[in-house]
């Protein structure tokens, strides 16, 4: 009977990013703000209004902007000015800095390469076989239902060369979920003590990358940030396991930082 389901089923899993995959793109992500005259013509004091979480501001020049390190995903802008606000589709969301989450982007491309060069250089060693260690730090659960899924035979991370690992002392990339709750500061930092270099940090959804709507609290920190440091951002709430698949390949230099759609020899490199 499994055989037969087998080959009534096909191969499920999928081959992204190596090949394009419709659901790649199909998840919500943060909110951005469209380009045109309605956003320019939105005023700033409005738009920050739609947001319960002050992701929506006006940079130096008077247009708004989306912090999507912020963003809790909520709709309440994209619902009110459909006109300005959009969700993002692209799951190459992974930043290598932290400033560079509030679009449109503000950080200049040379910082950004001088960034991304160092992180190359550091991660060099790691490239067919690298092992993930996983804490949460005060998370809601939602992060860890889609870090689970990346072990599933949909999206089997095994096929990319990663696999997660019960000891930091193993490790080769730290995911961090959560606000970076108080209680969890020792335990988190001592885990990334205990990581052997080179080591990469990744800040897995809304509440690592900034604390979330809990934050500032008296029981959670400003996000993870301010316990480890972090390499790679990766905002949503939660993201999706693509959107954590790219972050992995993003943080060992398999695909370029920011890259939006593979390139053609980004993909066969990834794959």
């Amino acid at each position: 009977m499994w055989v037969l389901r087998g080959l009534r089923n096909g191969v499920l899993t999928t081959g992204w990013p190596g090949r394009p995959d419709v659901y790649a793109n199909a998840t919500r992500g943060p909110a951005t703000v469209k380009p045109g005259p309605a956003a320019a013509a939105l005023p700033a004091a409005e738009a920050a209004r739609l947001c319960p979480v002050d992701a929506i501001s006006a940079d130096q020049d008077g247009g708004i902007r989306v912090d999507q390190g912020k963003c809790i995903l909520c709709g309440r802008c994209v619902a009110a000015r459909p006109d300005v606000f959009a969700w993002s589709a692209d799951p190459h969301r992974a930043t290598l800095t932290r400033p560079e989450l509030v679009v449109p982007a503000a950080e200049s491309p040379d910082a950004l390469r001088e960034v991304s060069d160092r992180l190359r250089v550091r991660t060099r060693a790691l490239r067919r076989s690298v092992h993930l260690r996983h804490v949460d730090a005060g998370s809601d659960g939602s992060e860890e239902w889609e870090i689970m899924a990346l072990l599933n035979p949909v999206y089997d991370i095994h096929r990319l060369g990663l696999f997660f690992t019960a000891s930091p002392r193993h490790a080769d990339i730290l995911l961090v979920t959560g606000a970076g709750a108080r209680g969890m500061a020792g335990p988190l930092r001592e885990t990334y003590d205990a990581m052997p270099d080179p080591k990469v940090v990744i800040a897995v959804g809304t509440d690592a990358v900034g604390g979330g709507i809990v934050s500032p609290s008296y029981a959670v920190s400003g996000g993870v940030g301010d316990i480890v440091p972090v390499d790679v951002w990766l905002p949503g709430s939660p993201p999706s396991p693509f959107a954590i698949l790219s972050a992995l390949l993003t943080a060992v230099g398999r695909i370029p930082a920011s890259a939006g759609p593979l390139t053609s020899a980004a993909a066969g490199d990834a794959r």
